[in-house]
């Protein structure tokens, strides 16, 4: 009974550090599949599995967790929790149903403005002076859950994605932690 964490890029490697370093039992990650890239087309691993394999910790890259085959697997781990940082996917009910305790997603976003993908590149596009994070509990749509917490960030004159991105990755991460213990203690609803 532990935590199945999604997670792909950058933005999501403070989170599974901090639950790892929080010590929290994080039984198995899921990232996307290694894509070709760069020069000799050679295989890259998402950020997410070299930091799961750095920290020892079993990492899964199913091509489609629609599938049977992962769904099952996913019930036998029996999680307490599925946490969800930037997978880039949409997790299906089938996954929703599993974890005794909910899923939890960390978006980049004071929910519910900016639902969906790339929710930093269009809080800079459209000249907003403030973003944030969210925590939530998932459901079916597109980051329509309940809000559990949230925390502003002010966007700088000189932010690009990437800069954001990075500023607001730590303090998310602690949010989740914030959220995770909050849940647990019946705090947070």
């Amino acid at each position: 009974m532990g935590i199945l964490f999604f997670g792909t890029p950058d933005f999501a490697l403070p989170s599974l550090k901090g639950l790892h370093d929080h010590h929290e039992d994080i039984t198995e990650v899921v990232t996307q599949p290694d894509k070709t890239g760069g020069r000799g087309h050679r295989m890259i691993k998402p950020p997410v599995k070299s930091l799961a394999e750095e920290l020892g910790i079993p990492c899964t890259q199913p091509s489609n967790i629609r599938s049977e085959e992962f769904i099952s697997h996913a019930r036998e781990l029996a999680p307490e929790f599925v946490i969800v940082v930037a997978y880039g996917r949409t997790i299906p009910k089938e996954i929703l149903d599993i974890p005794r305790r909910g899923c939890i997603n960390l978006h980049a976003s004071l929910l519910p403005k900016y639902r969906g993908a790339a929710p930093i590149q269009w809080a800079i596009r459209n000249g907003e002076k403030e973003t944030g994070i969210t925590t939530m509990l998932m459901d079916e749509g597109l980051d329509t859950g309940d809000i559990l917490l949230q925390k502003p960030v002010p966007i700088e004159d000189s932010d690009t994605g990437k800069s954001l991105s990075e500023r607001l990755s730590h303090p998310g991460a602690e949010l989740l932690i914030e959220t995770l213990t909050g849940v647990r203690e019946n705090t947070i609803r």
